[in-house]
């Protein structure tokens, strides 16, 4: 009997009356192995997804640069110069001297509105995310105070902060802080209670419980907060430049704008949009290292 074939054996039948053949069964036959198609997991496969995903990125802003240089190439409307001369006016107007004397003004005042809204927004939306009676007390004037747009409080904030940099810094706070706040109340509220319970039974201290349970808990929507107020920040940092300043971006633009440089005008707006790319390049930086966990654990949860 060869190997990967049956054979039969007689038994006797469990009455006893008769005799019936019983096949078992022989080892497998050798089969060869199926070749399994090698992923893109290697270097090669990660390098090409990489270049697709900057190529998809980069195709819109390029089409849109292609056309807004096109359509104004012959273009004779003072207010609307065709795009080479902004081009060259931009490397003409934003020098090193004058990156320094407005640009980096701007930035610093930004990430100071923003850190002061940061620190507030999360100290506040974990009190309020962490009491049913606080929230329920508060709830009331934060729908009131958020409905308020920002430039409109510009006027009132110069009474009492004046026109330095103080104003600035605070009118982008005050701007900012409610996506954070809003967002980090939903995030602490929607902490599991089967975590709370059993922090709880380990009896862990008020801080520690929201170190290691509450903040990392709720960072996802933070970190979504924070993403929102950077957005909301550039703007601010620019309207609040437009009141009673003597430099940054926002009045350098004004300036130009005032004084009919239409071409430098426009070069500080696309300047203003590049330092919108920038700062969210950055944040994705940031976000990807403060939620490294958190990534994982979804890259866990959809293997498994």
């Amino acid at each position: 009997m060869s190997a990967g074939t049956s054979s039969e054996v007689s038994r006797p039948d469990s009455d006893g009356a008769g005799v019936r053949a019983v096949t078992t069964p022989g080892p497998a036959p050798d089969r060869a192995p199926t070749a399994v198609p090698a992923g893109p997991r290697g270097h090669g496969g990660l390098l090409g997804a990489g270049v697709r995903r900057v190529l998809l990125a980069l195709t819109l802003p390029v089409a849109l640069v292609a056309a807004w240089w096109l359509t104004t190439a012959d273009s004779t409307s003072f207010y609307w110069p065709p795009l080479r001369e902004i081009v060259t006016a931009f490397g003409e107007t934003w020098t090193r001297e004058r990156l320094l004397a407005d640009v980096l003004p701007s930035i610093l005042r930004l990430l100071a509105g923003l850190a002061i809204a940061l620190v507030l927004g999360i100290a506040a939306g974990l009190l309020i995310g962490s009491s049913r009676t606080l929230r329920a007390v508060l709830e009331p004037p934060m729908e009131l105070l958020r409905a308020i747009p920002p430039p409109v409080l510009v006027p009132v904030i110069m009474l009492f902060a004046g026109i330095g940099d103080g104003m600035k810094v605070a009118v982008i706070a005050s701007g900012c802080v409610w996506p954070v706040l809003l967002n980090t109340v939903e995030g602490v509220r929607g902490v599991d209670p089967v975590l709370r319970e059993t922090a709880r039974s380990y009896r862990l201290g008020r801080w520690r419980l929201v170190r290691t349970l509450l903040l990392r808990a709720a960072s996802p929507q933070i970190m979504a907060g924070a993403r929102q107020a950077l957005a909301i920040g550039v703007i601010l940092m620019v309207i609040s430049e437009m009141f009673a300043a003597t430099n940054g971006l926002g009045f350098t633009i004004v300036q130009f704008q005032r004084s009919f440089a239409i071409p430098q005008m426009w070069s500080g707006v696309i300047l203003l949009g590049l330092i919108g790319v920038a700062l969210s390049l950055l944040f994705k930086l940031v976000e990807r290292r403060v939620l490294a966990w958190y990534h994982g654990l979804r890259a866990a949860q959809r293997k498994a």
